[in-house]
């Protein structure tokens, strides 16, 4: 059984609010849901409890004209991690998303089983990126290379095979327990590599980094 959590959703749709306290009813039972259906009220409720475990946000609801709604949340509360949850399936909002700070993003068309994981993930301290999305649109990223400082070869050939493979993993969107399955190492050796490949790539964090690999060609990097 999962730990209890205590957790805003903040989204104008009762029928959704509803569906994801169910999905969070079951998948961590007796966590503490708070509910709210405009911007206003969820900044209130933020200031009001202080020991969210997590706000599940939607992109659209009254007052967040887009991602204003998530900058204010995360200048408002910078310690509780947000998670988008939007019907929006388009790469580039999903990745503007995390840039401004989201830890994760989930389409209101995930499967429930796929949402329990999203979160699980989450709360674990992983990002979350819809895989699919991520996936698609890749042809767009290439034409975009330049404005998506991707990392120079020099700073990839920087990295040993093993952190080449972390990081391949990492871009795919995979938890740290994950890759540790995968690779077959334990996950203390995957955050080791983690934090030696944030610190060789110049970046602050995973999501960086994820967003800098997201059009690398790891195949010709581990050739080698």
């Amino acid at each position: 059984m999962e730990s209890a959590y205590k957790i805003l959703i903040a989204d104008d749709h009762p029928l959704f609010r509803e569906a994801i306290s169910n999905v969070i009813a079951a998948g961590f039972g007796g966590s503490e849901i708070l509910e709210t259906e405009d911007l206003d009220t969820a900044l209130e409720l933020t200031r009001e409890h202080d020991d969210l475990d997590l706000i599940l946000l939607d992109l659209n609801m009254p007052g967040m004209h887009g991602l204003n709604g998530l900058i204010s949340l995360r200048n408002e509360a910078p310690t509780i991690p947000v998670v988008i949850v939007s019907a929006e399936e388009d790469k580039q909002v999903v990745l503007q998303a995390i840039t401004y700070g989201a830890v994760g993003f989930i389409t209101k068309s995930s499967p429930r089983e796929q949402m329990t994981d999203a979160i699980t993930q989450i709360l674990n301290g992983n990002v979350y990126l819809p895989s699919d999305i991520i996936r698609t649109g890749k042809e767009t990223q290439r034409r975009h290379r330049h404005e998506d400082n991707p990392i120079s070869p020099e700073l990839l050939n920087s990295l040993t095979r093993r952190q080449l493979l972390v990081l391949e993993r990492m871009a795919k969107g995979e938890s740290n327990k994950q890759i540790a399955y995968n690779l077959n190492i334990a996950e203390t050796t995957v955050k080791a590599h983690v934090s030696a490949i944030l610190r060789k790539l110049g970046v602050h964090n995973r999501v960086q980094a994820i967003l800098s690999a997201g059009d690398v060609d790891f195949s010709q990097y581990l050739k080698r």
